[in-house]
């Protein structure tokens, strides 16, 4: 891997600031069981620039750290991200960055919200329930923003100038 110059690392500052605070601006649907996080949209920048992955995991840190759920959301909700964005570097496939956030924060969030939320005998029952809903509200916004971003960096050749 090249070096992490200082144009990189503002990259990833501007990446995570911009998670941050699509995310606290649309806190009502943001967090919780359904959710739609719009700078989700976002993870598709690894297919280009592996390196915005730091970006990603950290915007997601900070965000979490508003969560209405539990301070449990911190460190999960950013694991779920550095799962997601190391699987599109790992196979750089439009398909995998599509489907990555969607299988990574469905099974773990899903899971947190069924602890959280759940007795312990119904965690299998919470993580089917919430697990489905966190996936479909990642769905969503992957096809409806995830998908187009994708289709524009891809085509622009935008993310070429800062490689």
């Amino acid at each position: 891997m090249k070096h992490f110059s200082v144009r990189r690392l503002a990259l990833c500052a501007m990446v995570a600031a911009l998670y941050a605070l699509l995310t606290i601006l649309t806190a009502s649907f943001a967090y919780g069981p359904i959710q739609f996080r719009l700078a989700e949209a976002l993870g598709v920048l690894p297919l280009f620039l592996p390196y915005t992955s730091w970006g990603l995991i950290a915007g997601c840190l900070l965000a979490n750290l508003f969560s209405t759920v539990t301070a449990l959301d911190i460190v999960v909700g950013t694991a779920a991200t550095a799962l997601s964005c190391l699987l599109v570097v790992r196979w750089r496939k439009t398909w995998v960055a599509i489907l990555a956030p969607v299988v990574c924060n469905g099974l773990l969030v899903g899971a947190m919200l069924s602890w959280v939320y759940l007795p312990a005998a119904q965690f299998l029952y919470g993580l089917a329930l919430y697990g489905a809903e966190v996936a479909a509200g990642e769905l969503a916004v992957m096809l409806a923003l995830g998908l187009p971003l994708q289709l524009v960096l891809r085509r622009t050749g935008l993310c070429r100038s800062w490689e």
